[in-house]
């Protein structure tokens, strides 16, 4: 009984505390707190003086102190952030919110460090990183047995797993001075994540280069590998690419997750008219659907998309990836390897004797490539690929440029395709705004030049409301979640044909844009803007550069 009446006390003292500062009093027993937060205030401070970060909006780092009145707390936090150019807001907290945050630096940062403090005590000798770089002169199991046993193993697990649990689309692994720098990129952005001792660059790229299969002695030349690792019940490929530099090597990997991968047509951002006119393209029997966009606009991810709608049992479907990116079960997937001269030319060539029914080209590089793509729509195959160009009205010149007859192309394609990818907006901490005058005008104007059946799937009326990023702990306060696709269609028509037999100018292509009544990008960033799935700033940069909106 004396115990839970101490208990009692602790509670009825801690609940004064709450009612008399002059701090506001945030709760954080139950809050977690981002890595990228975390990393503002070293853990040795957050343990010493009782105090912790807790959220970061552009320059103001706001943070939970268990004393706001302790002196010598307040001052050691100025200048931990002074260094950062930040300023702080700070926020009374009791003992169970400061002991739930001071846990979390347990995570991404702490399993590291644990794994340095065993790193370092394991290889007091430098025999083992001597043994790893004659990798060529010692058995493969020897060599294999010293990186196991090394924590490095862990500390590239973990890297590993936090990309996964970060949803991060590549690893950034990067000597910057005296230090290596890890970085995220996620939803098209980078991120620094973790910031690790030069002394252990060489142990932690030597293992990436033992799971890739690499040449660990080699690092004057590029080196490109993969491996994959099951995390969390799934497996995951990865693609990795080495890169000599000034001070070491650079390795970034690509996280090639399948099951997150392929999407549906809806998940990519097509809808209304976009999505009936690909459904309609993908059910012709023979010619070529091209997908155009800058590199990482996802055009591959939409080209794998469109082949798992096809593929079924009863069709051969053949690729030529450069490199495969997605193994997918049916389909046949060939890796292209120049360096041996299997092209993409080449490959075609053969997998014209393979019987196929559906073809995918990584990409039209060439006019041999784009010759023999043509051929292959023409004689009863569907051809996917990508191409280079600016928008959907340059892949008809871009074609003619490599010398592919104009009379062959209205015969031969069927659907031309751009799109751009775009940050979705987090559906739990968007903030809905009424649009300014400008905005609402560009809005009007893009809305009227659509066809009265067009304009029924905009059935938003003035005021219109538009949404903008706020940040939150579900999207570790960045405001977005994921990314989607803006899109835009050209079909092939009789119009178009007479067009292409006559005077294939982009200006008389987007005549012929127009009168089919095709849904621009900007038009189809516009409608998911209102849908409350995108942001006007973003889209608006995105399909026509900083409009200072």
């Amino acid at each position: 009984m004396e115990v839970k009446k101490k208990d009692n006390l602790k509670v009825e003292i801690s609940e004064i505390n709450k009612n008399i500062s002059k701090f506001p009093f945030v709760d954080l027993s139950n809050e977690n707190i981002p890595v990228d937060v975390l990393k503002e205030i070293p853990e040795e401070a957050a343990i010493f003086y009782k105090f912790v970060p807790i959220n970061k909006q552009k320059n103001v780092l706001e943070v939970g102190m268990l004393s706001p009145d302790n002196l010598k707390a307040k001052e050691a936090l100025r200048f931990i952030t002074q260094r950062s150019g930040l300023e702080t807001k700070i926020f009374a907290i009791d003992e169970n919110g400061l002991k739930n945050i001071l846990k979390q630096y347990r995570t991404f940062r702490g399993e590291v460090k644990e794994a340095l403090y065993e790193l370092e005590k394991e290889l007091e000798s430098e025999e083992k990183i001597k043994l790893i770089k004659r990798k060529e002169r010692a058995t493969e199991e020897a060599t294999q047995k010293i990186i196991t046993d090394t924590p490095v193993t862990k500390i590239v697990a973990v890297i590993l797993k936090h990309a996964i649990e970060g949803k991060a689309s590549d690893v950034h692994i990067e000597p910057v001075g005296n230090e290596v720098k890890v970085r995220f990129r996620v939803d098209g952005v980078l991120y620094t994540s973790l910031i690790l001792p030069k002394e252990i660059q060489l142990s932690i790229i030597s293992r990436i280069k033992i799971l890739s299969d690499l040449k660990i002695d080699e690092t004057r030349v590029p080196q490109d590998g993969r491996f994959h690792a099951v995390i969390d019940g799934n497996q995951i490929d990865f693609r990795v690419s080495t890169f000599p530099v000034s001070n070491g090597e650079k390795v970034v990997l690509r996280v090639l997750d399948s099951t997150s991968g392929i999407k549906s047509f809806e998940d990519l951002g097509l809808q209304g008219d976009n999505l009936k006119l690909l459904e309609t393209s993908i059910e012709n029997l023979f010619g070529m659907i091209l997908i155009t966009g800058p590199t990482g606009s996802g055009k591959t991810t939409t080209l794998y998309s469109i082949l798992n709608k096809l593929n079924q049992e009863s069709v051969n479907i053949v690729s030529l990836e450069d490199p495969v990116e997605y193994f997918v079960k049916g389909i046949n997937q060939s890796q292209v390897r120049p360096e041996i001269e299997y092209t993409f030319a080449s490959g075609l060539r053969h997998i014209l004797r393979q019987d196929p029914d559906i073809i995918m080209v990584g990409e039209i590089r060439d006019k041999e490539t784009a010759g023999l793509a043509i051929h292959a729509a023409l004689t009863g195959h569907i051809l996917l690929s990508t191409l280079h160009t600016n928008n959907v009205l340059g892949v008809v010149p871009r074609l003619i440029d490599m010398e592919i007859e104009q009379f062959l192309l209205p015969s031969s394609l069927n659907l031309a395709i751009a799109q751009r990818l775009i940050r979705r907006l987090c559906s739990d901490c968007k903030k809905e705004v009424i649009a300014s005058a400008q905005i609402t005008q560009i809005i009007k104007d893009e809305i009227d030049k659509l066809s009265p059946e067009q304009r029924k799937e905009f059935s938003w009326q003035e005021p219109f409301k538009i949404y903008q990023t706020v940040g939150c702990k579900t999207c570790g306060e960045k405001g977005t979640k994921g990314r989607i696709a803006l899109y835009e269609m050209l079909k092939m028509t009789s119009q178009l044909e007479e067009i292409i037999n006559k005077e294939a100018t982009e200006i008389k292509i987007e005549e012929e844009f127009k009168r089919q009544g095709m849904i621009t990008m900007k038009q189809d960033g516009i409608k998911k803007v209102l849908q409350g799935i995108i942001s006007f700033e973003e889209m608006i940069k995105k399909v026509e550069g900083d409009q200072n909106i």
